[in-house]
């Protein structure tokens, strides 16, 4: 890293956006001797007293609607990690010679250690909370990253080759990497960020480059019961793993028939980790990200250290998250549940027909995909938001609707939300927030939405 910094003295270097993953580089680039630019389509009154400091430590602001100008004559430039790669803007600035990047790019350039990298279009999260923990039980030490956790370029010289560095990767992040992690995990592939890639196409070749730069000594590990997940076996060039909760794989990790969560090697050799029935985490989804993490470590981790997590992971904050229980009904958080496959997941987590809250930003994704689960598992729908509409148009147009007895109001807004779910429901019921859409129609991300209705709910 001290070579890298050395050779950004004089360069030219924008960042995109001043968010986590830049906000210890910034300082650091420009102590470097760097001539950096900031581009934040935020104005400077957003930035308050940071904007000053940033100009004292010579750093050029381009702010405002026109912050993209700042591209142009760049040598470098740092994109954040929900930023379209394919932005005429930025897809000129390379064509005039600026090298692209990004933090994670970087950080896989000189990184030290081994890295476990997770993506996939639900499920990372936890996956990749679930691996982590499971290391730190086995001893080693951890250096959690990506759309978890911190910024790891600004750490890597504190990197030890003996540690293990554990990132989960977006598609924005992964469409532009030239580099694959150690050991690749994809949980699955289904519609999402349609808003943001030109279509599913780019969406599905982003989450494979993932796989895409491993050798033969990587290891890959796939959803075997997601069609696109399972396809990827044919991108792979180590040893290709799989999990599933529904049969027994060759070689990976799957649950068996007894409920016994089951490590398997390719030689036939199987072992019993634990038993589903001792999991923290509730829901058949969840069932699958601990198979991820098994297969994942299969040969790093022993059994026993495995199981200490099993046992005792109660899941990341917004998934399926208890909130309280009031007048006898219990209320979930489940604001990560962005998407239909998130919602269905979450849905089938319970044994009972639920009251639940859905609506937001629109990410041009289809919601057909959940109007059967809706109609099986949901005694009142809440909409609110841009998707309102589409959402119930998707759950009317469902066979069975007339019958269903699925009642379906509109709220304003996310208290008006919560007021009719209080309204209606009685003791014994479960009140959850699965939107099914992304939040920033009225929040600026997925955790000040959930943050919002903890809030909510126990104002009550």
């Amino acid at each position: 890293m001290s070579r890298f910094f050395d050779t950004l003295s004089g360069q030219r270097v924008a960042f995109i956006g001043a968010g986590v993953s830049h906000r210890e580089l910034i300082p650091m680039f420009a102590a470097a001797g760097a001539r950096v630019t900031l581009c934040d389509q935020k104005p400077r009154a957003d930035f308050g007293p940071r904007a000053d400091e940033l100009e004292a430590l010579g750093v050029a602001l381009c702010l405002g609607p026109d912050y993209l100008d700042g591209l142009m004559g760049q040598q470098m430039i740092l994109s954040t990690p929900g930023f379209e790669y394919f932005t005429p803007a930025l897809q000129a600035a390379k064509a005039a010679g600026a090298r692209v990047t990004s933090e994670m790019a970087l950080f896989f350039e000189h990184c030290p250690c081994p890295i476990t990298g997770v993506t996939g279009s639900d499920g990372k999260t936890t996956t990749t909370s679930l691996i982590a923990a499971m290391y730190e039980a086995a001893g080693r030490r951890v250096h959690l990253g990506g759309n978890i956790g911190r910024a790891l370029l600004p750490i890597v010289d504190s990197i030890a080759p003996d540690d293990v560095a554990v990132v989960e990767l977006s598609s924005f992040q992964l469409i532009s990497m030239a580099r694959s992690p150690h050991m690749a995990v994809v949980t699955n592939v289904t519609p999402n960020h349609l808003d943001h890639h030109k279509d599913m196409d780019e969406y599905v070749t982003a989450k494979r480059n993932i796989l895409r730069y491993q050798n033969k000594t990587d290891v890959a590990v796939l959803g075997y019961e997601n069609a696109l997940s399972r396809g990827m076996a044919a991108n792979t060039h180590g040893d290709c793993r799989f999990f599933s909760r529904l049969r027994p794989v060759a070689s990976g990790a799957f649950l068996a028939e007894d409920g016994q969560l089951t490590l398997a090697w390719p030689e036939g050799r199987t072992q019993a980790v634990a038993h589903r029935s001792t999991m923290c985490l509730p829901g058949d989804h969840n069932v699958e990200n601990m198979l991820a993490a098994l297969a994942a470590l299969r040969d790093e981790v022993p059994p026993a250290a495995m199981l200490r997590v099993l046992e005792s992971f109660t899941g990341v904050e917004h998934r399926i998250e208890p909130v309280r229980e009031l007048d006898g009904v219990r209320w979930f958080n489940d604001s990560i549940a962005t998407s239909p496959t998130r919602v269905v997941a979450g849905l089938r987590a319970f044994s009972q027909k639920l009251i639940v809250i859905a609506g937001g930003y629109d990410k041009n994704i289809p919601y057909e995909p959940m109007a059967k689960d809706v109609l099986e598992r949901v005694k009142l729908l809440i909409l609110t938001g841009q998707t309102a509409g589409k959402i119930e148009a998707a759950v009317r147009a469902e066979p069975g609707f007339a019958a269903s007895g699925l009642q379906i109001l509109h709220a304003a807004n996310l208290p008006a939300a919560v007021a009719l779910a209080r309204q209606h429901a009685q003791p014994g019921d479960i009140v959850t927030l699965s939107p099914a859409s992304a939040s920033f129609d009225s929040y600026p991300n997925f955790e000040a939405r959930g943050e919002h209705f903890k809030q909510l709910v126990r104002a009550l």
